[in-house]
């Protein structure tokens, strides 16, 4: 359920006012947008992730643009997920795990702004789990270096073009899918292996 403006809608919905919210929504940015939902796609619990722009200036980006680096915008994917299935920790965890959160404004050779590690907090509460995470993986002694990840509050997010969605169950053949998506794809098998959809 992809939204056009996120900073004006709740983080969770319910069915009914008083119940549990039965979808959430984070918005997370790790590079390259075609690794990230590759990774999200798998898990038990999502329900659905949508590639798109985030964190900028300009009004109507599209993939040329921000692909320039001038926009401001960060590759992101909405991640659509039942919280009665999976936490918003897990999906932290799942994140962090999955790209390299000490590597600014880089992600293997994807170079720019538009590739930084961000998330894209929707309300106090994602704020502050989000950084209670960051502190905990930098006294974790995982990372030889300090966590560069920014937390910026969500704005409008932009659905990327068509033919970004689902791009990697597409075109599973193409070079950088072959080189640096499927590689992303393999880590989430072995690290969250209980966590695969079945």
């Amino acid at each position: 359920m992809p939204s056009q403006n996120v900073a004006d809608e709740p983080a969770t919905k319910s069915a009914n006012d008083g119940d549990k919210p039965t979808e959430a929504v984070a918005t997370l940015a790790g590079g390259c947008f075609w690794c990230t939902e590759a990774v999200f796609e798998r898990i038990d619990g999502v329900n659905d992730v949508v590639s798109g722009y985030i964190g900028g200036t300009d009004p109507k980006p599209n993939y040329k643009k921000v692909c320039t680096g001038q926009t401001g915008h960060a590759e992101a994917v909405e991640v659509y997920y039942d919280p009665s299935k999976r936490s918003y920790e897990q999906i932290l965890k799942i994140f962090f795990k999955t790209h390299d959160p000490t590597s600014l404004n880089k992600q293997g050779y994807d170079e720019g702004t538009q590739y930084r590690s961000a998330i894209f907090y929707h309300d106090e509460a994602e704020k502050q789990a989000a950084e209670k995470f960051i502190e905990k993986l930098n006294k974790s002694g995982d990372y030889s270096s300090p966590i560069v990840t920014t937390l910026e509050k969500a704005e409008k997010f932009f659905p990327a073009e068509e033919y970004h969605q689902d791009y990697y169950r597409r075109n599973p053949t193409a070079g950088y899918c072959q080189a640096v998506v499927r590689n992303k794809v393999r880590k989430t098998n072995r690290e969250f292996g209980d966590m695969l959809k079945k």
